[in-house]
């Protein structure tokens, strides 16, 4: 069974890639994703200085998955460059790419943590114009518009030229046209993106009527967002054929993964199934992403790419239904 896909003229070893700030950029955290079956890794993300985040509760399982306020708590970029040289070395003789990720306040900004980090030679480097839960600091999310998410990718190329690091713009799930915003950061210059980063929510205490997260409002993810995760990849592809998607949001199982895929993506990032699952849960869904490829007949996990994007042909069933029987 072939699980290998190229990525930027990279070859990863598996199509799954360790969500940002799942595992913090702890070097050891990070080479056991590998060695657990990650084609790459992606670091927390950091910023232009250190942040405390948000104060506990900050993360709760609320039954539907998960909702967080960590609040972008980081070391600040110039600490980062050390544990990124760290982790890159560690996970080179892996043959593990390593994604930096970083955030900012301003368009100026992101360029500026974008050439710290590029110091520590990332194979890549996310740009995370996305998180939901700290607008009352930082005003709208980048994502939100495709022209402010065109100036913050603009910014970060321009910091980035003459080092060769790609840049993926990870983007939000909730807005009006997806496909517009993932068009108008390619034409920015981005290399990929990353699609879709956690869905704004809220989750009330009834006995109380107070919100579970001392932020009041945080980001959904797990199993609730898998469907709003699907249709964003599957939007960002028609939008943008040719280029790379990291699908990501409530990917648990192999069969979640294969349906990442199927919808577009080209490499598939894991995050909340680590809670749900163990720290063993990158292990077990790429050995299930190779047993539903193997019961279905196919001997390449890139033979299931876009599979939504073809034609299907219908036929009736004996009640008049339609089922689908072919592409």
């Amino acid at each position: 069974m072939n699980l290998q896909v190229d990525f930027l003229n990279r070859t990863f070893p598996t199509p799954l890639v360790l969500a940002s700030g799942i595992w913090g950029t702890t070097v050891s955290l990070l080479v056991r994703a590998a060695q657990a079956g990650c084609g790459a890794v992606t670091a927390k993300s950091c910023g232009p200085t250190p942040r405390a985040g948000h104060v506990n509760p900050s993360c709760i399982d609320w039954g539907g998955g998960l909702i967080n306020a960590i609040g972008l708590a980081n070391p600040g970029a110039e600490a980062e460059v050390t544990l990124l040289v760290a982790a890159r070395e560690q996970l080179a003789p892996l043959g593990v790419p390593l994604i930096a990720s970083i955030f900012a306040g301003t368009e100026a900004e992101f360029g500026e943590v974008a050439a710290i980090v590029a110091q520590a030679r990332p194979d890549f480097i996310e740009v995370n114009i996305s998180c939901p839960n700290v607008g009352s600091e930082f005003g709208e999310p980048f994502a939100g518009n495709p022209e402010s998410a065109a100036a913050v990718t603009r910014q970060v190329k321009a910091a980035l030229v003459g080092t060769a690091i790609p840049v993926i713009v990870k983007l939000a799930p909730n807005v009006p046209s997806i496909g517009r915003i993932a068009r108008a950061v390619v034409e920015a210059g981005a290399d990929a993106l990353c699609a879709v980063n956690t869905m704004p929510g809220l989750v009330l205490d009834a006995e109380s009527g107070q919100s579970v997260l001392a932020n009041r409002s945080g980001g959904l993810s797990g199993p609730a967002i898998k469907p709003i995760a699907l249709k964003a990849v599957y939007d960002a592809r028609r939008a943008c054929p040719n280029v790379p998607i990291i699908g990501t949001g409530g990917v648990n199982s192999g069969r979640d993964a294969i349906e990442m895929l199927m919808a577009g993506a080209t490499t598939v990032g894991v995050g909340s199934a680590i809670y749900y699952r163990g720290g063993e849960a990158l292990t077990i869904i790429l050995a299930e992403m190779e047993a539903w490829l193997s019961e279905h007949g196919y001997d390449d996990v890139n033979q299931v790419r876009g599979l939504a994007h073809k034609e299907t042909i219908y036929t009736s069933s004996p009640t008049g239904a339609p089922v689908p029987v072919a592409h």
